[in-house]
């Protein structure tokens, strides 16, 4: 009798056991999703548009300088500028892309690549504002656009998937609640069964 009644609880307490594992693992799956949704939204989004913000500041200098025709400009402050916006083109570039933002970040650095080029024509020809370095300025201008919106459609997405890894990890806690007041009773009946009590009383 003793060694059944060691069995019981034995098989109680690893029912009991079996199931915190199993909902703390869950409930670890769940904090690591919430976790890299909202690494990714600061590193590869806020970030990201943040530097978006800053190209675009120096890219709409650059559309006035052209639109003035301002020497000074282009003889003091452009090469500095152009610098600044490779380097912020750089940094872009370390932030985890998706497919799309890749695509228009490709378009980016070829329009900025021909800027730079259209730049020296117009500074060899004697400042002769030409279209087709304000069409190139108004190009860069579309993507860094683009990109900022697609920050904004990444950033909603990784918040809706962080909502639904919340949501999951509260409902496997009032699931886990209802199991083990369910165990509690199960052990509870295990715990206090004696069959040979019966036998006795026939």
């Amino acid at each position: 009798m003793a060694f059944y009644n060691k069995i019981k609880w034995v098989l109680g307490i690893l029912m009991v056991f079996v199931l915190i594992i199993t909902t703390n693992l869950i409930d670890r799956n769940n904090f690591v999703r919430v976790k890299d949704s909202v690494e990714t939204i600061y590193e590869d989004r806020l970030i990201a548009n943040d530097l978006i913000f800053e190209m675009t500041k120096l890219v709409q200098e650059k559309e006035l300088a052209v639109a003035t025709t301002n020497e000074a400009f282009f003889k003091e402050e452009n090469r500095v500028i152009n610098n600044d916006i490779q380097r912020y083109i750089e940094q872009f570039e370390q932030t985890k892309l998706t497919r799309k933002e890749t695509e228009v970040f490709e378009s980016l650095k070829y329009n900025f690549d021909q800027v730079e080029k259209s730049e020296s024509s117009f500074i060899a020809s004697g400042f002769i504002t030409t279209d087709k370095l304000s069409t190139q300025i108004t190009d860069i201008k579309q993507d860094l656009y683009d990109l900022s919106k697609i920050q904004l459609n990444e950033g909603r997405r990784q918040m809706s998937i962080s909502k639904k890894a919340l949501d999951t990890v509260e409902l496997f806690t009032q699931m886990e609640i209802y199991l083990l007041v369910f165990l509690a009773i199960v052990i509870q009946i295990i715990v206090m069964y004696n069959p040979k009590s019966k036998k006795a009383n026939l």
